[in-house]
């Protein structure tokens, strides 16, 4: 990529000299930009600090103050660009005053193009030095603060020789902050670019990646202030596919001491590694959250399966639903207690829906209890990211036994979810959210429906919705799509095709035969 153009401002007195300069050679192939012109030592300091070029072409003498003097100001405020002097005057004191205060050269009027093309030339390669120089410089302390970061974070040995304030390791408290995509399916914002923000481009907190992690170092009161900010949100209800809404935090306690901040981390990454336990749209995770280390949790061995088994397939067989779901919250609170990896945990309830399922198949062969294949489940019970999913498939299914082997219930049953559908149709209905109104598994409700009006459960929803719609069309001067809105369709032209197919004509048609 190619450097950008160097910023040249012209300071002269007069006119006719600052246009002849201006004129004199073409700056911008020489990649120069004159940026603005000065006919004295104020306009000359005010448009220094504007533009801060690069390079000043400067008269020596100017009414009120010698060029020298101005470069000695400007100097001291730290303007690091470069000078020519120009003057009229062949006196070589001045020429060293001003290479004393950093000139690059001295020309004398009335100035040679050639002379005037070898000095900005030599100062464009000096330009181009400095910011090879300090490009270099910003890679390196780029670099080295992420390494630096890295071993406070780690909590490898703490190094008193190194100089923490360069860094910006100055502040009287730390914390640390883990964050991830709160799950998989969803495209994440960076919580990262959203704290930038409401820091008010502060430089309160680092951002770094460690293990492919994104990990965050809080630095003061104020960044930890504004975090505690975004937390409220949380606490209040995220809105639904909202940035905070698709990140998971955890944070580790505040620490006053450089070397104490890897223990925030450490705790950080505990949490994270019990994001499993998490309740649904549960976001945050902190140190408060972590169990008791005093207490024994559940030991996840065979004998612990079975009796778990024994004890729930007691309940199915005497459709006791509520010691069902005690039993799975008792469930769901030993395991969060036990100190196991999370695979480990999942293959110890496969093993209890296992055998829940082998002793059903046993007690019950008659029963057409619509289980899926083995690989099926273990696929299913793996692939699930936290545990109250895992446990939602548990108490659906055992649900879904109990009605299969209760069979005396379900009429009555059914006839209620017959009355919701004729009164409920308008609404965007689909087996998926009906079934657990009822405590059915939807493949289950779906081949049941089937099984008790000869019909799938959309063409029975179609047909009451059509039988609507044509009674509106009837009986009221609603405009076709008006009614297509309110018997449960939202597009038009799928209304169209559902009730051609149904009563054979269009809705326009269906209303002129009447």
């Amino acid at each position: 990529m190619e450097n950008p153009l160097i910023n040249v401002l012209i300071v002269d007195d007069e006119k006719i000299v600052r246009e002849g300069i201006k004129h004199l050679i073409d700056w911008n192939n020489l990649g120069f930009c004159i940026c603005g012109e000065a006919a004295n030592w104020e306009e000359a300091l005010s448009m220094i600090k504007l533009y801060d070029p690069g390079l000043v072409l400067l008269d020596i003498r100017m009414p009120k103050l010698y060029g020298t003097d101005l470069i000695a100001k400007v100097r001291e405020d730290g303007f690091e660009g470069d000078f020519i002097i120009l003057s009229g005057y062949t006196d070589f004191s001045y020429a060293q005053t001003a290479l004393h205060y950093g000139a690059s050269f001295y020309l004398t009027k009335p100035i040679d193009e050639n002379e005037l093309i070898n000095s900005v030339l030599a100062v464009k390669e000096k330009i181009s030095k400095k910011r090879t120089q300090a490009h270099s410089m910003s890679q390196y302390l780029k670099k080295a603060k992420s390494a630096v970061f890295c071993d406070l974070i780690l909590g490898r040995e703490f190094n008193d020789s190194i100089n923490y304030m360069e860094f910006g390791l100055t502040a009287p408290i730390y914390q640390v902050v883990m964050y991830e995509g709160y799950t998989p399916y969803y495209q994440s914002y960076n919580f990262a670019d959203m704290l930038r923000v409401t820091n008010n481009g502060n430089n309160s907190f680092e951002h770094i990646t460690i293990d492919n992690s994104n990990v965050i170092l809080l630095k003061g009161n104020f960044a930890l202030d504004r975090f505690k900010s975004c937390l409220k949100y949380y606490n209040n209800g995220t809105e639904k596919n909202s940035p905070l809404d698709t990140i998971f935090l955890t944070y580790g306690p505040s620490v006053s001491n450089l070397s104490q901040i890897h223990h925030s981390y450490e705790i950080c990454l505990k949490l994270m590694n019990r994001r499993f336990f998490c309740s649904e749209n549960q976001h945050v995770l902190s140190a408060e959250m972590l169990p008791d280390h005093d207490v024994c949790g559940l030991s996840l061995d065979q004998d612990c399966a079975n009796a778990y088994s024994e004890r729930i397939m007691n309940y199915i067989q005497t459709f006791n639903r509520r010691m069902i779901s005690q039993e799975l919250s008792r469930l769901s609170d030993e395991l969060f207690l036990c100190d196991e990896k999370i695979m480990t945990i999942k293959h110890f309830l496969t093993d209890i829906f296992m055998q829940i399922k082998q002793m059903t198949l046993h007690l019950f062969p008659n029963s057409d209890i619509p289980f899926a294949h083995n690989s099926s489940i273990i696929e299913l019970i793996e692939g699930k990211y936290y545990l109250y999913e895992i446990l939602a498939y548990f108490s659906e299914q055992f649900e879904m036994i109990i009605r299969t082997i209760g069979n005396n219930s379900s009429d009555s049953i059914f006839d209620d979810i017959i009355f919701y559908i004729n009164h409920n149709f308008s609404k965007p209905l689909k087996l998926e959210t009906l079934a657990p109104l009822f405590g059915y598994n939807s493949s289950y409700l779906g081949k049941l429906f089937s099984q008790k009006t000869g019909t799938s459960f959309n063409s029975y929803l179609d047909s009451v919705r059509i039988t609507e719609a044509a009674k509106l069309l009837k009986d009221t001067n609603l405009k076709v799509y008006e009614i297509s809105a309110q018997v449960g369709y939202k597009n038009v032209d799928y209304f169209h095709q559902k009730f051609k197919k149904i009563k054979n004509v269009s809705p326009a048609e269906f209303r002129k035969n009447l």
